[in-house]
């Protein structure tokens, strides 16, 4: 097994993308788990975007909250080939990702809802400290027996500031790029809105809010035409429907703050979220994963139980 400055023991890839790899590790010092995100060297001569990394780590590091990845550590890895390659060590979110549960279909709509609540009390926690995540999407989103995790601020940006990337080359995932993420506007915490409208839509759906079958075909349908109207769902809040469809407002100016959205959704479904300036006394350990068939079978019965004791009391 390879060790990283004799502390991190890689022992299984978890993933991989363009530019990085993830390591489940063992921090040998602190004795506990780690995820590690290798970034693996450019082509030719080109080393990782050592800067750009360590901005990252800096960003996410400021955020203390529960439904975000904890950043541990940073340090520079020589490769094979003798380049230095930067890393950051994080909490290792066990669970598996939204998009992992997306794949056998929409889930059940108070579920959704709860996991849109998460995903948007940490971005309130990120916009709070001016940061724009800018790749919100189900594989960065991991669901734990505790609850959501936000993963991955690897293009995360200080918000309202400049495109440093190259023209023609367009940061995110391009389903869920705000329409003036398209025009390589800076960014700011409404383009993370409108990621969040899209995420919505698909959990209650399963599908993206354009029909596309390719990255230029949707690029194309993006420019020319609005999101359809989510389909009706039966017991659906009116309110988190017109939540979502103004999340996926063409107007940045038009949409929610993350933290109207999080409290919006986390009352539609009576949950609890941890939001800048409202931190609750306390929270109910869970027992059993939330996002199972079982939860959702208990959160009907309770909607039930409610509904029948304020019956009784209005009689």
């Amino acid at each position: 097994m390879r060790t990283l400055d004799g502390r991190y023991q890689l022992e299984q890839r978890i993933g991989v993308g363009g530019m990085s790899e993830v390591w489940r590790a063992h921090d040998q010092v602190l004795d506990r788990p780690v995820a590690v995100k290798l970034i693996l060297p450019g082509p030719d001569d080109q080393d990782g975007p050592e800067d750009r990394i360590r901005a990252e780590a800096r960003s996410a590091a400021r955020l203390v909250h529960p439904n975000v990845a904890s950043v541990h550590d940073f340090g520079t890895a020589s490769t094979w080939s003798g380049r230095p390659a930067p890393y950051i060590v994080m909490e290792l979110a066990e669970g598996e990702t939204l998009a992992a549960h997306l794949r056998a279909g929409p889930l059940d709509w108070r579920i959704s809802v709860r996991v849109c609540a998460e995903v948007a009390a940490a971005l309130a926690a990120a916009h709070a400290e001016g940061i724009v995540h800018r790749d919100v999407k189900p594989a960065n989103v991991m669901l734990t027996p505790s609850g959501v995790k936000v993963l991955d601020f690897g293009i995360a940006t200080p918000a309202g500031a400049a495109d440093p990337t190259p023209t023609g080359t367009v940061l995110g995932t391009p389903a869920y790029l705000a329409p003036e993420q398209l025009q390589r506007a800076p960014a700011t915490p409404a383009a993370d809105m409108y990621a969040l409208g899209v995420l919505l839509y698909y959990c209650l759906t399963a599908r993206l809010p354009y029909h596309a079958a390719t990255t230029n075909e949707l690029l194309g349908v993006r420019r020319r035409q609005p999101p359809e109207p989510l389909p009706e769902i039966d017991g659906l809040p009116s309110e988190v429907a017109e939540l979502c469809h103004s999340c996926l407002a063409d107007d940045p100016e038009q949409r929610p703050t993350s933290m109207v959205a999080a409290l919006v959704l986390a009352e539609a479904v009576d949950a609890r979220v941890y939001v800048p300036m409202m931190i609750p006394t306390s929270r109910r350990p869970a027992t059993v994963s939330p996002w199972t068939d079982q939860a959702a079978a208990e959160a009907t019965e309770a909607v039930a139980v409610l509904d029948e004791s304020n019956r009784v009391a209005e009689r």
